[in-house]
């Protein structure tokens, strides 16, 4: 193919908040793995956090600290914090439609591990609504972005450590090149490696896997989230994330016996570990959950989704307690960047849930992933307008039967990955 001043490879609203930065001087091209809407960044249900007022700077710092064991980098957690409301303002002069009072003024809810409503949301599918409105003005106001579905990046292109671009694969199975001045690593998470996840399948962290090839630094890639609360059932696929703002808003946990157990605003963490227990204890594969407290008018406004998949699945949450179990949700190591999103690897960068700039150190507090992507992909687009630098570099011969079989090259990361994992979680990260 021809050469891109920037390749995003991506579709979240990591990736499309990035392409937005762009001038229309600069041709970008956005390669996405299956169609656009099969991103996890439109499964987000909660919301996004917000520096409310000056004077919740330390308490939202506090909890993110907290929430992620102390194990996060401060000052991206400083930036992400003091980000926030530019961020916020920007997304709402794009057309999103957060939920107001009667008197217009923005409705904030609280969750799990936060002392204080700080978040953000449009009833039960925020994600939805960010990255809807994102993806509607990069294909209305922005011609210089094409966007390519159904095509899997497959490798890097380098020579020494400068990146050159990506090898791609198409739907029919064909093979090319893409050169670029600059790649965009913003390709989710990890959760199609896991039997047991909210994630879309495809999300496979192929991300990870080039940059392990190409010795480029990961950081801390065995914290991996468990979302304590996800609708159970015997079927195979995608499991239904029930959100932690229901808790956030009064939905109480119960045991077998009906009983409460724990703390249900602990973070996610903790309140797995809890449930975990409580199932074995009761010799059960779920626990209860109960959103009746919450009243039916709020269930039906401001989680209208939750209330529609579990009338589908056979429970109405106005009446009756839903079966909930712990799946895989979120993945808080990923590619090491630095404060700008740049990798160790020249003209690489990395953003959104596939990066590692610390905000979250060992487990994420809740809404602050979507707030996390924008801010951190802003920054990764400022810097490389602040520092281009073209590449005339000719790209290297390609062999590209090095990666058929596809599947047998998709299972050879995936052990990989799973097995480095595998290892940090028994011998540490250093």
């Amino acid at each position: 193919m021809e050469k891109q001043d920037i390749v995003i490879v991506g579709s979240g609203c990591a990736g499309l908040f990035a392409a937005l930065q762009f001038p229309e001087d600069r041709k970008i091209l956005m390669i996405t793995k299956e169609i656009i809407e099969h991103s996890d960044s439109f499964l987000a249900q909660g919301g996004i956090c917000v520096l409310k007022t000056p004077e919740d700077y330390q308490s939202f710092f506090d909890d993110t600290l907290k929430a992620g064991h102390y194990e996060n980098r401060r000052e991206s957690v400083d930036i992400m914090i003091r980000s926030s409301r530019d961020t916020i303002q920007e997304l709402i002069g794009y057309g999103v439609d957060f939920a107001r009072a009667s008197d217009g003024t923005l409705l904030y809810t609280r969750e799990g591990a936060h002392s204080k409503p700080r978040i953000l949301y449009h009833e039960d599918e925020t994600g939805k609504e960010i990255t809807s409105c994102l993806l509607s003005q990069v294909r209305k106001n922005k011609p210089n972005v094409q966007i390519l579905e159904n095509t899997a990046m497959v490798d890097l292109v380098c020579t020494g450590n400068t990146c050159l671009g990506v090898v791609i694969r198409r739907s029919d199975g064909s093979y090319d090149t893409i050169p670029a001045d600059y790649t965009m690593l913003a390709c989710g998470g990890i959760g199609g490696l896991y039997t047991h996840s909210t994630n879309y399948p495809q999300l496979t962290g192929d991300g990870l896997a080039v940059c392990m090839e190409h010795d480029v630094a990961l950081e801390n890639i065995n914290y991996v989230q468990i979302h304590p609360t996800t609708l159970y059932t015997k079927k195979p696929g995608r499991s239904f994330l029930i959100s932690e703002s229901v808790r956030g808003e009064g939905a109480l946990l119960y045991n077998a016996k009906m009983e409460r157990f724990a703390n249900e605003l602990m973070p996610r963490d903790l309140l797995t570990a809890a449930i975990y227990q409580q199932m074995a204890k009761d010799g059960t594969e779920y626990v209860w959950e109960d959103l009746r407290p919450l009243g039916e008018e709020t269930i039906k406004t401001h989680f209208p989704n939750i209330y529609t998949k579990c009338l589908e699945e056979g429970y109405d949450v106005t009446k009756e307690c839903i079966p909930v179990t712990p799946a895989q949700h979120y993945f808080m190591g990923g590619i090491h960047v630095d404060e700008e999103s740049k990798t160790t690897m020249e003209h690489l960068y990395a953003i959104g849930e596939t990066a590692c700039n610390g905000v979250h150190g060992k487990n994420r507090l809740a809404s602050n992933s979507l707030l996390e992507s924008l801010v951190f992909a802003k920054r990764a687009a400022r810097h490389i307008l602040e520092h281009y630098e073209a590449l005339s570099t000719a790209l290297p011969a390609i062999d590209f039967s090095r990666y058929e079989p596809a599947e047998t090259l998709a299972q050879k990361r995936k052990e990989r990955i799973l097995g480095e994992i595998e290892r940090l979680n028994q011998h540490g990260n250093q």
